[in-house]
């Protein structure tokens, strides 16, 4: 799914992958700055919990947006494909500020909004300047290109990894997250191995990047996000690998960026930001 055309004169909105287990209650600092970015106390937030199981997930994550000091959340819980078409749904995202995905299962987020038009208008509203975030499952459904599911571990294999399309806000890297958690290094590697020219980005728990219009990645959380860049590879045996073999890969470029460093998505130069100046 190819992300919408940004129009002449318009600037496309934030895009905010967080890798799962947030802070929610003491100091909620990575969801107090997408609300910042939402409108602050004039946001006005739609909470998708389609990929949780759990009842109260969305009511939840209302109430934790309306402590921070939102104008209004609302959740829209969508369980079939048809909830997609609904038309006051879709109303409701089109006056949005900021949409927020919550956690659970990306391939049950997936098969129920991938290709609705609900989907549809939430790539059209990032592209003319709505934030769009989400955390653990919600993180990875954001990019073109998104992590089904994989196995645990640090070396890639050519079973490591299943891929589905995503939402499609952008092509321009693949998101896996509870990175550093759950051991999951190899998977996002296997994942590049198959698509180059994406930038892999892992997050670990309570650590989001947040993605200006520009492109520019910043980091935020108390964790650390692993970029992992193979634009300069030299060698891949993911073609002749069989399933279950490791898979060779030369030249691949790691960066490991903390709260203040950043990431340029377009130059690929990473800089450790403040933190350079001691």
């Amino acid at each position: 799914m190819c992300p919408s055309k940004v129009a002449d004169g318009d600037e496309r909105g934030w895009i905010v992958p967080i890798g799962g287990a947030e802070e929610k209650e003491d100091d909620p600092a990575i969801l107090k700055r997408f609300v910042r970015l939402c409108g602050g106390s004039d946001a006005d937030i739609v909470v998708i919990p389609t990929a949780s199981r759990m009842e109260d997930t969305g009511a939840r994550y209302e109430r934790i947006f309306e402590e921070i000091g939102v104008k209004r959340a609302k959740a829209l819980n969508f369980a079939t494909r048809e909830d997609g078409s609904t038309p006051r749904w879709l109303e409701r995202i089109e006056r949005a500020s900021g949409v927020f995905f919550t956690g659970g299962d990306q391939l049950r987020l997936s098969t129920i909004l991938g290709g609705t038009p609900a989907a549809k208008m939430i790539r059209v509203r990032n592209a003319a300047g709505m934030t769009v975030g989400g955390t653990s499952a919600g993180a990875s459904i954001l990019s073109e290109h998104m992590i089904a599911f994989g196995s645990e571990g640090s070396s890639p294999r050519a079973d490591s990894v299943r891929l589905a399309p995503g939402l499609g806000l952008t092509n321009r890297f693949i998101i896996d997250q509870h990175f550093r958690q759950r051991d999951r290094l190899g998977r996002l590697v296997a994942a590049l191995a198959f698509n180059p020219f994406s930038v892999g980005i892992g997050l670990d728990e309570d650590t989001a990047a947040f993605i200006s219009p520009d492109n520019v990645l910043e980091v935020e959380g108390s964790g650390a996000v692993t970029v992992v860049d193979a634009d300069a590879a030299e060698f891949s045996s993911m073609a002749q690998a069989d399933e279950n073999e490791p898979v060779c890969l030369i030249g691949l470029k790691v960066h490991f960026l903390i709260h203040g460093a950043t990431f340029d998505l377009k130059t690929r130069k990473a800089s450790a930001g403040a933190l350079a100046k001691g």
